[in-house]
């Protein structure tokens, strides 16, 4: 039986997904989650074979969340499911450990045959998703201006996406405001862009947030 814990922060995106699950013969759904850092703690006391993860959500967010698991579970299978799909954040989850990458809008079938293939020690990545990691190896240009980010810039960036101010994130990632100002500062200058208006627009253009996410965080 292969234990699978979901984490997103819309409660219907996590009933849907249960009830899918709980039909399917040899998989069960072990618990949930609404934020990243809620799902560290999960991990840390529960024995779980394969982690369902969003990568936008308040607090830590998917990318350090799945960081913190595999640190303390490493044997725990992480499959990233998200809207997110263009560079560089697929190739920046993968490297940070996760063992899949499927885009929200992945069939049924597709989830179910990710979550049997990672539990089994394959890696699994939408085809799609894969022809964009491996065209970003081989192609000069950088797809995005996002690529020029840091780890931790990049969280920070898609934190102040979803509405998040200096000071709530400094204490969800128990960094300094100043810190946290730093960074900012810093990815603006990288981005060439001057506010947290215009940082949102620029991820909206490149694909990184939508206006369907800006919604659904009010």
């Amino acid at each position: 039986m292969i234990s699978v814990f979901l984490v997103d922060d819309h409660e219907l995106v996590r009933a849907g997904i249960r009830r899918i699950l709980e039909d399917i013969r040899g998989i069960k759904v072990a618990g949930e989650a609404e934020c990243g850092e809620n799902a560290v703690k999960w991990c840390r006391s529960n024995p779980i074979d394969v982690v369902l993860m969003d990568m936008s959500m308040p607090g830590i967010g998917g990318l350090e969340a799945i960081r913190k698991i595999l640190r303390f579970s490493p044997g725990v299978k992480v499959i990233m499911l998200t809207i997110h799909t263009e560079n560089p954040l697929p190739a920046k989850v993968m490297k940070a450990g996760a063992s899949g990458y499927l885009s929200k809008g992945a069939a049924p079938k597709e989830v179910i045959s990710a979550i049997r293939a990672v539990h089994s020690g394959q890696r699994y990545i939408a085809s799609d998703i894969a022809q964009k990691i491996a065209l970003s190896h081989i192609e000069p240009p950088p797809s995005t201006p996002f690529c020029c980010l840091s780890d931790r810039e990049l969280q920070i960036m898609l934190m102040i996406t979803k509405g998040q101010k200096v000071n709530e994130i400094s204490q969800q990632l128990h960094l300094s405001p100043k810190t946290i100002n730093s960074y900012r500062y810093r990815l603006f200058n990288k981005l060439n862009i001057s506010g947290d208006v215009a940082l949102t627009h620029l991820a909206i253009k490149h694909g990184l947030f939508n206006t369907s996410t800006l919604s659904n965080s009010e």
